[in-house]
């Protein structure tokens, strides 16, 4: 089941006490998943289809008890592979439709059959009813992504119009969204896990909050963790390298004029350099007597290095001589 998926089934399962925002959650599953439909003279049927039967339970319930709307949830099963069934219920002239329609703000007037793009006065009166029409315009027309792979949450709206007045209405409890077209739909969106998380909370999503935190703090560990196994990687090749850099001067000179020859001081950490090629300037620094620190070994290498640099331009300038 997909993240989406279980938020939906969240949000489904929350039933408002308040009849003005089952009414608002209502309207908004009816503009972004409802239908009108003409079905004769001064008839029409509002139809609503979803893909979760969590959804079409929760429509069913608010009909029945709120507007004593008694409809059935017709399954139709879709044959194409990996697709999932429709839920649909439809609300006939008989059962009420005009008056349902009329309620629920769906239509630009009482006379004629022209839908509304716009978000009815009622809900934008009261707090709750506005949270409630966010929440229903979710389960109609809402997705939000698997937090493990991005931060996204969009409503998919199929007016320009209706997009502009739901983001002005998102956004007006704080929010950024924002519109983009895609195809012949336009999408309202969210892409910031914090605004994501907010709004979650706003419409009672606590569980898909939840969730979202726990793989947000997550990641950030494991972005953390692989940070620090990078930087501990990159400063071991450092050291394995500049050990190897370091024995191979040590042999260098070893072969041109003998560790003998170096001060006394250099040929103690020469010795234990090459005795010892894994261990670390500050391990090198406690084998000798009296132990020396870190910077003090560094600053012994680095002579032998220079002194390795001497040779090898001494070398270098005789072959040129001779050619």
């Amino acid at each position: 089941m997909s993240f989406s998926t279980e938020t939906k089934n969240e949000l489904s399962r929350i039933i408002s006490d308040n009849l003005c925002c089952k009414k608002a959650e209502l309207a908004a599953i009816a503009k972004l998943a409802g239908t009108i439909q003409i079905a004769g003279y001064n008839k029409i049927n509002l139809k609503i289809s979803t893909e979760l039967n969590s959804i079409a339970r929760k429509v069913f319930k608010i009909l029945k008890s709120d507007f004593n709307i008694n409809t059935n949830i017709v399954v139709n099963k879709n044959q194409m592979l990996k697709r999932n069934n429709s839920y649909v219920l439809t609300v006939t002239s008989d059962m009420g439709s005009e008056q349902l329609i009329k309620d629920l703000g769906l239509l630009e007037s009482d006379e004629g059959f022209f839908a509304s793009n716009k978000i009815p006065s009622w809900v934008l009166e009261d707090e709750e009813c506005k949270k409630a029409f966010i929440r229903g315009a979710f389960l109609g027309g809402g997705s939000i992504s698997d937090p493990e792979k991005n931060y996204h949450l969009e409503f998919v709206v199929s007016n320009e119009e209706f997009a502009d007045v739901l983001m002005d209405l998102i956004n007006s409890l704080g929010f950024n969204s924002k519109i983009v077209g895609r195809k012949n739909v336009y999408v309202v969106y969210l892409k910031e896990s914090e605004q994501i998380s907010d709004l979650l909370s706003l419409i009672g999503g606590f569980q898909a909050l939840l969730s979202l935190q726990n793989t947000k703090v997550l990641k950030q560990m494991r972005n953390n963790v692989n940070r620090i196994v990078n930087c501990e990687t990159a400063n071991l090749s450092k050291t394995v390298n500049a050990a190897v850099r370091q024995v191979e001067n040590i042999r260098f000179i070893q072969k041109k004029m003998g560790i003998s020859r170096l001060p006394e001081s250099l040929q103690q950490i020469a010795l234990l350099r090459v005795e010892n090629e894994d261990l670390t300037l500050k391990e090198l620094g406690e084998l000798l007597n009296p132990p020396i620190s870190k910077s003090g070994v560094n600053h012994r290498l680095k002579k032998i290095e220079d002194i390795a640099n001497d040779l090898k331009t001494k070398k270098l300038d005789v072959e040129n001589n001779k050619n």
